[in-house]
């Protein structure tokens, strides 16, 4: 669930604005405060154990910039800023020594979502797309109901994996690759109905 206030600000407005009490989620989407409700323990686990693992290969690799939940800024005027769950940054787009809570103006290479109850695949399609239009070269559609993670180049091109299928940071994050089923094995196994009874 979300909710919306009135009235459009922009991203430095936003930047200024206080975190809110409860600690929820907060984005700008063209130019209006969205606030969302907390991830459950689900998907903040998997959050954690994914970005964990990206961080132990990047950071020794002095690759780029892992981060969560942090400033992601894909249009302007109005403006709209994003917080995908996990994204990574080169040392082209992020210099490695970046320390400040300015929103970077280049786009994330790379911005990763977790499905949840509350994203419809309405919003989460309309995401893709603003990341993609931004220049964000890859977003990773993370579905923990049925252990699945998407692709996406291009907006309406998702390539599906799952299991022992092997995801990879492509020319994005060189030499990253693991199983698919790798980055799910924090949550417990899923459970498979059987129709045929």
């Amino acid at each position: 669930m979300s909710t919306v206030t009135s009235g459009r600000i922009t991203a430095t407005e936003f930047a200024k604005l206080p975190r809110p009490a409860n600690g929820a989620k907060q984005e700008l989407v063209r130019g209006v405060v969205v606030t969302m409700s907390n991830p459950g323990p689900r998907q903040g686990k998997l959050q954690a154990f994914i970005a964990t693992a990206l961080v132990n290969y990047v950071f020794l690799r002095e690759l780029g910039t892992i981060l969560t939940e942090s400033a992601c800024l894909t249009e302007n005027d109005p403006d709209t800023v994003r917080g995908p769950d996990i994204s990574f940054w080169t040392p082209e787009r992020m210099p490695l020594d970046y320390d400040s809570d300015a929103y970077v103006r280049n786009p994330a290479d790379l911005c990763i979502e977790i499905l949840s109850p509350s994203n419809s695949r309405s919003k989460m399609n309309k995401k893709i797309r603003e990341y993609c239009f931004a220049g964000v070269r890859a977003v990773w559609i993370v579905a923990p109901e049925d252990r699945s993670i998407t692709v996406y180049r291009e907006p309406d091109d998702g390539r599906i994996l799952s299991g022992d299928k092997v995801i990879s940071g492509e020319e994005i994050i060189p030499g990253f690759a693991c199983k698919v089923a790798e980055l799910f094995r924090v949550l417990p196994p899923l459970v498979v109905e059987d129709d045929s009874i």
